[in-house]
């Protein structure tokens, strides 16, 4: 699993005020991906700068001792996922170490994997919500309202950051980041409750109540373009890049998915210098063999002439999840809205070997958050028969 902005955000987040409120137990934020993935993630940067930190400040799997690290060393509170997946999975998980999983907190559906709550330490929160961080925050609002100010505030400031770093400021900035993104600055009325709105205010409460000049340099639009542009700019990236750049894996039912989401549209990855159809084709195979992957799923989400747009692009490899993506198809066609995309110029396969698929997707309040389980559903569904 390769983790967003939302993601990142959320763990740092949660880490800060559940290590510094009481019982004071120290949290580490864990950013579930290699070291070198956050180069794909220039929003992340400007996000992590009014706080006074980079992306070098954050510890990620590359960091970790896993050889010296035993499972019951360990204990997992997990944000924006309910269910511990790859590395993290494999190692620290198994059915003797089922009771390392404490909690989470999360606007997905719940996999029944987190044990149910029995103590404040342990929290179990599922909501509907933009972003996982707005369920951060409206978790850690009494904690974020208890933090010492003034007399306590350089033992409060991030490590290595400026002086002149005020902490309110620096979280608020490092929950409205993803929280804007996911929403499209509160103005996407698919995604957008209460939870994010809520956040959002409270946030922007604390700026507004900073001592220094935070307040008057504080613009929400501002703020949401500047990251929105980083996000989108993936012209430098290799398709490998773009792929991996928000990439997400499940195992389900005998069959290995990996949902790819990107900021562009299909039109824009098979068109100008070094882009093609083939080429795209290409690379998306070869992403599903070096991943190991039995379907791949590549979700687009973009602006086109004005117009928000889906797109989606199925691939199965194998006479079984071949039937995995057909029952996909069949089933959700007319619940995504799905039509062909172009002229099918992205459909193919050989018979028995592979099977593709792309569509425009008509219903575009379903991303990856509601397609990824659909295809889920069909893996089990066919794992059961």
């Amino acid at each position: 699993m390769r983790l967003d902005l939302d993601s990142l955000c959320s763990a740092v987040l949660l880490a800060y005020f559940r290590t510094h409120t009481p019982p004071h137990t120290l949290h580490i934020p864990l950013s579930n991906l290699p070291r070198a993935d956050l180069a794909l993630r220039p929003e992340l940067g400007a996000v992590l700068h009014p706080a006074g930190l980079t992306p070098d400040d954050l510890l990620t799997l590359t960091d970790l001792p896993w050889d010296n690290l035993h499972p019951d060393q360990t204990r997992w509170l997990l944000v924006d996922h309910n269910a511990p997946t790859g590395h993290i999975a494999k190692q620290f998980t198994t059915t003797s170490t089922t009771n390392l999983l404490l909690g989470c907190i999360d606007h997905h559906d719940d996999e029944g994997i987190t044990p149910l709550s029995t103590s404040p330490d342990a929290p179990r929160v599922f909501a509907k919500s933009g972003s996982c961080a707005s369920l951060v925050i409206s978790e850690c609002k009494s904690a974020w309202s208890a933090l010492l100010h003034k007399d306590s505030q350089q033992q409060r400031e991030p490590p290595s950051s400026p002086s002149d770093i005020n902490i309110d400021t620096a979280l608020a900035h490092l929950a409205l980041g993803p929280i804007l993104i996911d929403t499209t600055n509160l103005t996407s009325q698919e995604k957008t409750t209460k939870w994010d709105i809520d956040a959002v205010n409270f946030a922007e409460s604390k700026i507004s109540s900073s001592s220094n000049d935070a307040a008057a340099r504080y613009s929400r639009t501002a703020f949401y373009e500047s990251i929105t542009r980083l996000k989108e700019d993936i012209s430098r990236l290799s398709y490998r890049d773009i792929l991996r750049k928000d990439y997400k894996r499940w195992d389900d039912g005998g069959f290995a998915l990996g949902t790819s989401a990107v900021v562009q549209g299909f039109g824009y990855l098979t068109t100008g210098p070094e882009r093609s159809r083939n080429e795209l084709l290409s690379e998306v195979k070869a992403w599903a063999g070096e991943q190991g992957l039995d379907i791949v799923a590549v979700v687009t989400a973009c602006s086109v002439d004005g117009e928000f747009t889906r797109e989606l692009l199925v691939w199965a490899f194998g006479e079984d999840a071949i039937k995995v993506a057909r029952q996909f198809a069949a089933r959700n066609k007319e619940a995504l809205g799905l039509e062909v995309w172009g002229e099918g110029d992205l459909d193919g396969g050989e018979d028995g070997k592979d099977w593709r698929a792309c569509w425009k997707q008509k219903r575009v309040e379903h991303s990856r958050k509601r397609i990824a389980p659909m295809l889920r559903e069909a893996m089990w569904d066919s794992s059961k028969l």
